[in-house]
């Protein structure tokens, strides 16, 4: 029986992120040993992007490009370029909020 090679584009390896502990010894703290973990592309990930995930990016890069800084801009700019909510619903600024905190986790 062979090996097989399979991609992934995040990283099935990832661990819970801790609190850094500050610590002047490379190696000591809470992040891996350099050279000790293999160096993959998608390393932050925990599973690949959905479809909404990457449509919802590429709508944030369009809002920030014209300008947007504030919470209340960037809602404004996805409601004036028609992106809306997963639910289809347009944004305010607690469900944009919601929207950042779920798919930071």
């Amino acid at each position: 029986m062979t090996e097989r090679e399979v991609t992934v584009n995040f990283n099935p390896y990832l661990k819970p992120w801790l609190a850094p502990q500050p610590n002047n010894v490379a190696g000591k703290g809470v992040i891996e040993k350099p050279g000790d973990v293999g160096n993959m592309i998608w390393q932050t990930r925990k599973a690949e992007p959905t479809q909404y995930e990457n449509d919802f990016g590429d709508a944030l890069e369009k809002v920030f490009d014209a300008g947007a800084v504030e919470l209340g801009e960037v809602v404004d700019g996805l409601n004036r370029i028609g992106f809306r909510t997963p639910e289809g619903s347009p944004w305010n600024a607690e469900r944009l909020a919601a929207e950042f905190r779920l798919l930071s986790e």
